[in-house]
Protein backbone atom coordinates (compact mmCIF):
# COMPACT_ATOMS: atom_id res chain seq x y z
CA UNK A 1 0.00 0.00 0.00
CA UNK A 2 1.82 3.12 -1.22
CA UNK A 3 1.84 6.25 0.94
CA UNK A 4 0.15 9.33 -0.44
CA UNK A 5 2.12 12.50 -0.95
CA UNK A 6 1.16 15.55 1.09
CA UNK A 7 -0.22 17.11 -2.10
CA UNK A 8 -2.41 14.10 -2.86
CA UNK A 9 -3.66 13.76 0.68
CA UNK A 10 -4.43 17.48 0.87
CA UNK A 11 -6.31 17.42 -2.43
CA UNK A 12 -8.47 14.48 -1.36
CA UNK A 13 -9.27 16.04 1.99
CA UNK A 14 -10.27 19.38 0.45
CA UNK A 15 -12.54 17.65 -2.04
CA UNK A 16 -14.02 15.39 0.65
CA UNK A 17 -14.78 18.43 2.80
CA UNK A 18 -16.73 20.03 -0.06
CA UNK A 19 -18.72 16.84 -0.60
CA UNK A 20 -19.40 16.37 3.12
CA UNK A 21 -20.56 19.98 3.44
CA UNK A 22 -22.98 19.50 0.55
CA UNK A 23 -24.26 16.18 1.93
CA UNK A 24 -25.13 17.89 5.22
CA UNK A 25 -26.85 20.86 3.56
CA UNK A 26 -30.60 21.56 3.68
CA UNK A 27 -30.71 21.36 -0.14
CA UNK A 28 -29.49 17.76 -0.15
CA UNK A 29 -31.91 16.87 2.65
CA UNK A 30 -34.69 18.15 0.38
CA UNK A 31 -33.30 16.13 -2.54
CA UNK A 32 -33.30 12.91 -0.51
CA UNK A 33 -36.81 13.56 0.76
CA UNK A 34 -37.99 14.24 -2.81
CA UNK A 35 -36.70 10.85 -4.00
CA UNK A 36 -38.06 9.00 -0.97
CA UNK A 37 -41.48 10.53 -1.47
CA UNK A 38 -41.76 9.79 -5.18
CA UNK A 39 -40.56 6.19 -4.81
CA UNK A 40 -43.06 5.63 -1.99
CA UNK A 41 -45.85 7.08 -4.19
CA UNK A 42 -46.19 9.99 -1.79
CA UNK A 43 -46.59 13.44 -3.31
CA UNK A 44 -43.19 15.22 -3.48
CA UNK A 45 -42.77 18.98 -3.82
CA UNK A 46 -41.90 18.22 -7.47
CA UNK A 47 -40.61 15.33 -9.53
CA UNK A 48 -36.89 14.61 -9.08
CA UNK A 49 -34.60 15.37 -12.04
CA UNK A 50 -31.37 13.46 -12.66
CA UNK A 51 -28.80 13.10 -15.42
CA UNK A 52 -26.04 10.51 -15.87
CA UNK A 53 -23.11 11.81 -17.95
CA UNK A 54 -21.65 8.36 -18.81
CA UNK A 55 -19.50 8.91 -21.92
CA UNK A 56 -19.30 12.68 -21.72
CA UNK A 57 -17.41 12.75 -18.43
CA UNK A 58 -14.15 13.52 -20.28
CA UNK A 59 -15.77 16.75 -21.49
CA UNK A 60 -17.00 17.66 -18.01
CA UNK A 61 -13.93 16.47 -16.10
CA UNK A 62 -10.86 15.82 -18.26
CA UNK A 63 -8.16 13.61 -16.79
CA UNK A 64 -5.79 16.58 -16.98
CA UNK A 65 -7.80 18.22 -14.19
CA UNK A 66 -6.81 15.50 -11.71
CA UNK A 67 -3.76 16.12 -9.51
CA UNK A 68 -3.25 12.72 -7.83
CA UNK A 69 -0.74 10.32 -9.39
CA UNK A 70 -1.24 7.32 -7.12
CA UNK A 71 -3.82 5.12 -8.96
CA UNK A 72 -6.01 4.57 -5.92
CA UNK A 73 -5.96 8.23 -4.93
CA UNK A 74 -6.69 9.21 -8.53
CA UNK A 75 -9.80 7.02 -8.52
CA UNK A 76 -10.99 8.59 -5.27
CA UNK A 77 -10.24 12.08 -6.56
CA UNK A 78 -12.17 11.39 -9.76
CA UNK A 79 -15.20 10.15 -7.80
CA UNK A 80 -15.18 13.19 -5.50
CA UNK A 81 -14.74 15.66 -8.36
CA UNK A 82 -17.56 14.02 -10.31
CA UNK A 83 -19.85 14.49 -7.32
CA UNK A 84 -18.87 18.17 -7.21
CA UNK A 85 -19.54 18.55 -10.94
CA UNK A 86 -23.01 17.08 -10.45
CA UNK A 87 -23.62 19.50 -7.58
CA UNK A 88 -22.71 22.35 -9.92
CA UNK A 89 -25.02 20.99 -12.64
CA UNK A 90 -27.75 21.26 -10.02
CA UNK A 91 -29.79 18.11 -10.61
CA UNK A 92 -31.22 15.92 -7.86
CA UNK A 93 -28.16 13.80 -7.18
CA UNK A 94 -28.50 12.46 -3.62
CA UNK A 95 -25.12 12.74 -1.88
CA UNK A 96 -24.60 10.53 1.19
CA UNK A 97 -22.27 11.67 4.00
CA UNK A 98 -20.00 8.67 3.41
CA UNK A 99 -17.56 7.31 0.83
CA UNK A 100 -18.56 3.96 -0.73
CA UNK A 101 -16.31 0.91 -0.50
CA UNK A 102 -17.43 -2.17 -2.42
CA UNK A 103 -17.09 -5.70 -1.11
CA UNK A 104 -14.32 -7.48 -3.04
CA UNK A 105 -14.84 -10.92 -4.57
CA UNK A 106 -12.81 -13.80 -5.94
CA UNK A 107 -14.36 -15.95 -8.64
CA UNK A 108 -13.50 -19.36 -10.02
CA UNK A 109 -13.04 -19.67 -12.94
CA UNK A 110 -11.39 -16.23 -13.22
CA UNK A 111 -13.17 -15.49 -16.50
CA UNK A 112 -16.53 -16.24 -14.78
CA UNK A 113 -18.17 -18.45 -17.42
CA UNK A 114 -15.23 -20.72 -18.30
CA UNK A 115 -15.06 -19.22 -21.80
CA UNK A 116 -13.60 -15.96 -23.04
CA UNK A 117 -16.02 -13.19 -23.94
CA UNK A 118 -14.78 -11.41 -27.07
CA UNK A 119 -15.60 -8.31 -29.09
CA UNK A 120 -14.74 -7.13 -32.58
CA UNK A 121 -13.53 -3.54 -32.36
CA UNK A 122 -13.90 -0.85 -34.99
CA UNK A 123 -10.45 0.39 -34.04
CA UNK A 124 -11.83 3.88 -33.46
CA UNK A 125 -11.68 5.32 -29.95
CA UNK A 126 -15.24 5.48 -28.67
CA UNK A 127 -16.44 3.72 -31.81
CA UNK A 128 -18.76 0.80 -32.32
CA UNK A 129 -18.03 -2.85 -31.56
CA UNK A 130 -19.71 -6.16 -32.29
CA UNK A 131 -19.96 -9.46 -30.43
CA UNK A 132 -17.37 -12.19 -30.83
CA UNK A 133 -19.28 -14.91 -28.94
CA UNK A 134 -17.75 -18.16 -27.67
CA UNK A 135 -20.98 -20.08 -28.37
CA UNK A 136 -21.27 -20.60 -32.10
CA UNK A 137 -23.76 -22.29 -34.40
CA UNK A 138 -21.75 -25.47 -33.88
CA UNK A 139 -22.03 -25.38 -30.07
CA UNK A 140 -19.60 -24.58 -27.26
CA UNK A 141 -21.90 -25.06 -24.26
CA UNK A 142 -19.75 -27.94 -23.04
CA UNK A 143 -17.07 -25.41 -22.06
CA UNK A 144 -19.37 -23.38 -19.82
CA UNK A 145 -18.65 -23.47 -16.08
CA UNK A 146 -20.73 -22.45 -13.07
CA UNK A 147 -18.93 -19.52 -11.39
CA UNK A 148 -18.19 -19.86 -7.68
CA UNK A 149 -17.90 -16.64 -5.67
CA UNK A 150 -15.86 -16.18 -2.50
CA UNK A 151 -15.64 -12.89 -0.59
CA UNK A 152 -12.13 -11.40 -0.49
CA UNK A 153 -12.30 -10.04 3.03
CA UNK A 154 -8.65 -9.02 3.14
CA UNK A 155 -9.01 -6.84 0.03
CA UNK A 156 -12.19 -5.33 1.43
CA UNK A 157 -10.47 -4.48 4.71
CA UNK A 158 -7.55 -2.88 2.89
CA UNK A 159 -9.92 -0.71 0.90
CA UNK A 160 -11.68 0.41 4.09
CA UNK A 161 -8.36 1.21 5.75
CA UNK A 162 -7.20 3.36 2.82
CA UNK A 163 -10.34 5.48 2.95
CA UNK A 164 -10.11 5.72 6.75
CA UNK A 165 -6.52 6.93 6.56
CA UNK A 166 -7.10 9.49 3.82
CA UNK A 167 -10.55 11.00 4.42
CA UNK A 168 -12.33 8.81 6.97
CA UNK A 169 -12.73 11.61 9.52
CA UNK A 170 -14.52 13.69 6.84
CA UNK A 171 -16.34 11.06 4.75
CA UNK A 172 -16.37 7.77 6.66
CA UNK A 173 -16.13 4.63 4.50
CA UNK A 174 -19.43 2.82 3.98
CA UNK A 175 -19.52 -0.74 2.71
CA UNK A 176 -21.73 -1.24 -0.31
CA UNK A 177 -22.50 -4.65 -1.69
CA UNK A 178 -24.73 -6.32 -4.22
CA UNK A 179 -24.81 -9.70 -5.93
CA UNK A 180 -21.66 -10.18 -8.03
CA UNK A 181 -23.91 -11.21 -10.96
CA UNK A 182 -26.81 -9.04 -12.10
CA UNK A 183 -30.35 -9.85 -13.20
CA UNK A 184 -30.10 -8.60 -16.80
CA UNK A 185 -29.74 -12.12 -18.16
CA UNK A 186 -30.04 -10.96 -21.76
CA UNK A 187 -26.68 -9.15 -21.48
CA UNK A 188 -24.91 -12.35 -20.47
CA UNK A 189 -26.80 -14.33 -23.13
CA UNK A 190 -25.79 -11.88 -25.87
CA UNK A 191 -22.16 -11.91 -24.73
CA UNK A 192 -22.07 -15.70 -24.82
CA UNK A 193 -24.07 -16.37 -27.98
CA UNK A 194 -23.96 -13.01 -29.79
CA UNK A 195 -27.07 -10.91 -30.24
CA UNK A 196 -27.78 -12.11 -33.78
CA UNK A 197 -27.26 -15.76 -32.86
CA UNK A 198 -29.45 -15.40 -29.78
CA UNK A 199 -32.34 -13.86 -31.69
CA UNK A 200 -32.11 -16.40 -34.49
CA UNK A 201 -32.04 -19.26 -31.98
CA UNK A 202 -35.38 -18.11 -30.57
CA UNK A 203 -36.93 -19.15 -33.88
CA UNK A 204 -34.55 -21.85 -35.10
CA UNK A 205 -33.47 -23.54 -31.86
CA UNK A 206 -35.70 -22.44 -28.96
CA UNK A 207 -34.64 -25.37 -26.78
CA UNK A 208 -31.06 -24.09 -26.90
CA UNK A 209 -32.18 -20.65 -25.70
CA UNK A 210 -34.13 -22.20 -22.84
CA UNK A 211 -31.05 -24.18 -21.77
CA UNK A 212 -28.85 -21.07 -21.90
CA UNK A 213 -31.30 -18.91 -19.96
CA UNK A 214 -31.80 -21.62 -17.32
CA UNK A 215 -28.03 -21.89 -16.91
CA UNK A 216 -27.73 -18.12 -16.47
CA UNK A 217 -30.66 -17.99 -14.04
CA UNK A 218 -29.09 -20.63 -11.83
CA UNK A 219 -25.69 -18.92 -11.94
CA UNK A 220 -27.22 -15.61 -10.87
CA UNK A 221 -29.26 -17.22 -8.09
CA UNK A 222 -26.10 -18.94 -6.81
CA UNK A 223 -24.24 -15.60 -6.81
CA UNK A 224 -27.11 -14.02 -4.89
CA UNK A 225 -26.97 -16.84 -2.35
CA UNK A 226 -23.22 -16.38 -1.98
CA UNK A 227 -23.60 -12.65 -1.33
CA UNK A 228 -26.34 -13.16 1.22
CA UNK A 229 -24.53 -15.98 3.05
CA UNK A 230 -21.29 -13.97 3.18
CA UNK A 231 -23.02 -10.92 4.65
CA UNK A 232 -21.73 -8.94 1.68
CA UNK A 233 -24.93 -7.03 0.98
CA UNK A 234 -25.91 -3.53 2.04
CA UNK A 235 -29.07 -1.50 1.55
CA UNK A 236 -28.84 0.38 -1.77
CA UNK A 237 -31.60 2.92 -1.27
CA UNK A 238 -29.49 6.09 -1.09
CA UNK A 239 -28.53 6.60 -4.74
CA UNK A 240 -30.26 8.32 -7.67
CA UNK A 241 -33.38 6.71 -9.16
CA UNK A 242 -33.74 4.30 -6.21
CA UNK A 243 -33.30 6.59 -3.21
CA UNK A 244 -36.16 5.49 -0.99
CA UNK A 245 -37.43 4.57 2.44
CA UNK A 246 -35.75 1.42 3.84
CA UNK A 247 -36.86 -1.78 2.15
CA UNK A 248 -38.02 -4.87 4.00
CA UNK A 249 -37.70 -5.72 7.67
CA UNK A 250 -34.20 -5.88 9.16
CA UNK A 251 -32.85 -9.39 9.70
CA UNK A 252 -32.41 -10.59 13.29
CA UNK A 253 -28.63 -10.89 12.81
CA UNK A 254 -28.39 -7.32 11.47
CA UNK A 255 -27.18 -8.44 8.05
CA UNK A 256 -28.78 -6.97 4.96
CA UNK A 257 -30.72 -9.36 2.76
CA UNK A 258 -31.75 -9.14 -0.88
CA UNK A 259 -35.18 -8.19 0.45
CA UNK A 260 -33.54 -4.99 1.73
CA UNK A 261 -32.32 -4.02 -1.74
CA UNK A 262 -33.49 -2.53 -5.00
CA UNK A 263 -32.79 -4.24 -8.32
CA UNK A 264 -32.89 -2.34 -11.61
CA UNK A 265 -33.23 -4.69 -14.54
CA UNK A 266 -34.37 -4.71 -18.15
CA UNK A 267 -34.79 -6.72 -21.34
CA UNK A 268 -33.00 -4.37 -23.68
CA UNK A 269 -31.38 -7.07 -25.84
CA UNK A 270 -34.88 -8.49 -26.37
CA UNK A 271 -36.29 -5.21 -27.67
CA UNK A 272 -37.03 -6.68 -31.12
CA UNK A 273 -38.62 -9.83 -29.65
CA UNK A 274 -42.40 -10.14 -29.44
CA UNK A 275 -44.05 -9.72 -26.04
CA UNK A 276 -44.88 -13.44 -25.95
CA UNK A 277 -41.34 -14.55 -26.71
CA UNK A 278 -39.86 -11.92 -24.37
CA UNK A 279 -41.94 -13.35 -21.53
CA UNK A 280 -41.13 -16.94 -22.47
CA UNK A 281 -37.39 -16.61 -23.06
CA UNK A 282 -36.42 -13.81 -20.66
CA UNK A 283 -38.98 -12.59 -18.14
CA UNK A 284 -39.84 -16.13 -17.02
CA UNK A 285 -36.18 -16.65 -16.11
CA UNK A 286 -35.88 -13.25 -14.42
CA UNK A 287 -38.95 -13.76 -12.21
CA UNK A 288 -37.35 -15.99 -9.53
CA UNK A 289 -34.40 -13.60 -9.35
CA UNK A 290 -36.51 -10.45 -9.06
CA UNK A 291 -38.85 -12.05 -6.52
CA UNK A 292 -36.10 -12.08 -3.91
CA UNK A 293 -35.56 -8.31 -3.94
CA UNK A 294 -37.39 -5.71 -1.91
CA UNK A 295 -38.23 -3.52 -4.91
CA UNK A 296 -37.85 -3.81 -8.67
CA UNK A 297 -37.37 -1.23 -11.41
CA UNK A 298 -37.84 -2.57 -14.95
CA UNK A 299 -36.72 -1.09 -18.26
CA UNK A 300 -33.90 0.77 -19.95
CA UNK A 301 -33.75 1.97 -23.57
CA UNK A 302 -36.11 -0.68 -24.95
CA UNK A 303 -39.67 -0.08 -26.13
CA UNK A 304 -41.98 -1.52 -23.47
CA UNK A 305 -45.22 -0.19 -24.97
CA UNK A 306 -46.50 -3.67 -25.82
CA UNK A 307 -44.78 -5.43 -22.92
CA UNK A 308 -46.37 -3.49 -20.09
CA UNK A 309 -48.63 -6.38 -19.08
CA UNK A 310 -45.59 -8.51 -18.34
CA UNK A 311 -43.73 -5.73 -16.53
CA UNK A 312 -46.75 -4.79 -14.43
CA UNK A 313 -47.25 -8.43 -13.45
CA UNK A 314 -44.14 -8.29 -11.25
CA UNK A 315 -45.52 -8.20 -7.69
CA UNK A 316 -42.69 -6.12 -6.22
CA UNK A 317 -42.47 -3.65 -9.12
CA UNK A 318 -41.82 -0.13 -7.83
CA UNK A 319 -40.50 1.67 -10.95
CA UNK A 320 -41.46 1.24 -14.59
CA UNK A 321 -39.09 2.87 -17.09
CA UNK A 322 -40.65 4.80 -19.95
CA UNK A 323 -37.85 5.18 -22.47
CA UNK A 324 -37.92 7.64 -25.36
CA UNK A 325 -39.18 4.74 -27.51
CA UNK A 326 -42.01 3.75 -25.15
CA UNK A 327 -45.40 5.44 -25.36
CA UNK A 328 -45.71 7.76 -22.38
CA UNK A 329 -49.50 7.78 -22.80
CA UNK A 330 -49.57 3.97 -22.62
CA UNK A 331 -47.44 3.93 -19.46
CA UNK A 332 -49.59 6.60 -17.80
CA UNK A 333 -52.75 4.68 -18.69
CA UNK A 334 -51.50 1.23 -17.72
CA UNK A 335 -49.24 1.95 -14.75
CA UNK A 336 -51.87 4.06 -13.05
CA UNK A 337 -50.94 4.81 -9.46
CA UNK A 338 -49.33 1.45 -8.68
CA UNK A 339 -45.69 2.43 -9.38
CA UNK A 340 -43.36 5.32 -10.08
CA UNK A 341 -42.78 6.21 -13.75
CA UNK A 342 -39.16 6.87 -14.73
CA UNK A 343 -39.56 9.16 -17.73
CA UNK A 344 -36.34 8.85 -19.75
CA UNK A 345 -35.24 11.54 -22.21
CA UNK A 346 -33.62 10.95 -25.59
CA UNK A 347 -29.96 11.97 -25.18
CA UNK A 348 -29.43 12.90 -28.84
CA UNK A 349 -32.41 15.29 -28.74
CA UNK A 350 -30.84 17.06 -25.77
CA UNK A 351 -27.18 17.39 -26.73
CA UNK A 352 -27.12 18.09 -30.48
CA UNK A 353 -29.49 21.06 -31.08
CA UNK A 354 -28.08 24.56 -30.73
CA UNK A 355 -31.47 25.71 -29.46
CA UNK A 356 -33.36 23.96 -26.67
CA UNK A 357 -36.81 25.30 -27.52
CA UNK A 358 -38.07 21.88 -28.68
CA UNK A 359 -36.63 20.20 -25.59
CA UNK A 360 -38.35 22.75 -23.37
CA UNK A 361 -41.66 22.19 -25.19
CA UNK A 362 -41.38 18.40 -24.85
CA UNK A 363 -40.55 18.67 -21.15
CA UNK A 364 -43.56 20.91 -20.61
CA UNK A 365 -45.92 18.58 -22.50
CA UNK A 366 -44.62 15.49 -20.72
CA UNK A 367 -44.78 16.92 -17.22
CA UNK A 368 -48.27 18.22 -17.91
CA UNK A 369 -49.36 14.71 -18.94
CA UNK A 370 -47.67 13.24 -15.84
CA UNK A 371 -49.22 15.72 -13.44
CA UNK A 372 -50.61 13.94 -10.40
CA UNK A 373 -48.52 10.80 -11.04
CA UNK A 374 -45.41 9.65 -9.22
CA UNK A 375 -42.59 10.15 -11.72
CA UNK A 376 -38.91 10.94 -12.20
CA UNK A 377 -37.27 12.78 -15.10
CA UNK A 378 -34.04 11.01 -16.08
CA UNK A 379 -31.47 11.69 -18.82
CA UNK A 380 -28.98 8.86 -19.34
CA UNK A 381 -26.81 7.17 -21.99
CA UNK A 382 -25.04 10.41 -22.86
CA UNK A 383 -21.92 9.86 -24.95
CA UNK A 384 -21.02 13.44 -25.88
CA UNK A 385 -22.00 17.05 -25.18
CA UNK A 386 -21.50 17.80 -28.89
CA UNK A 387 -19.69 21.07 -28.25
CA UNK A 388 -22.23 22.31 -25.67
CA UNK A 389 -20.28 22.25 -22.37
CA UNK A 390 -23.16 23.78 -20.39
CA UNK A 391 -25.86 21.58 -21.90
CA UNK A 392 -26.52 19.45 -18.81
CA UNK A 393 -26.80 22.57 -16.68
CA UNK A 394 -29.31 24.00 -19.17
CA UNK A 395 -31.31 20.80 -19.48
CA UNK A 396 -31.47 20.39 -15.70
CA UNK A 397 -32.80 23.92 -15.30
CA UNK A 398 -35.50 23.36 -17.95
CA UNK A 399 -36.52 19.98 -16.50
CA UNK A 400 -36.79 21.38 -12.97
CA UNK A 401 -38.83 24.34 -14.19
CA UNK A 402 -41.23 22.02 -16.03
CA UNK A 403 -41.56 19.75 -12.99
CA UNK A 404 -42.26 22.77 -10.77
CA UNK A 405 -44.87 24.18 -13.17
CA UNK A 406 -46.85 20.97 -13.17
CA UNK A 407 -46.28 19.78 -9.61
CA UNK A 408 -49.52 18.38 -8.24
Amino acid sequence: MSALSARERGALRRLAARVAEAAASPRLATVRRRWRDVNALRRPDRAPVWCRPVGCWPELLPESALVCLDPWARDVERALRRTIVKLEIGDDTPVPPTFPVAHAWRVEPPNVWGVEIGRHSSGIEGGAWSYDPPLTDEGGEEWLATPRWTPDRAATERAIERVEEAIGDILPPALVGESPLHSVLCVYAAELRGLTGLLLDIRANPARVHRLMAYLREAVLAAMDAAEEAGALAPNNDGPMTCSDPLGPPAPDGRARLSNQWVMTNGQEFDAVSPRHWEEFLLAYQRPILARYGAVGYGCCENLTYKLDGVLSLPNLRIVVCSAWTSLDAVIERAGDRCCIMWRQRASDVVFPDDLAVVARDLDEGTRALRGRAYQIVLRELQTLAGHPRRLHEWTRLAIQAAERHAA
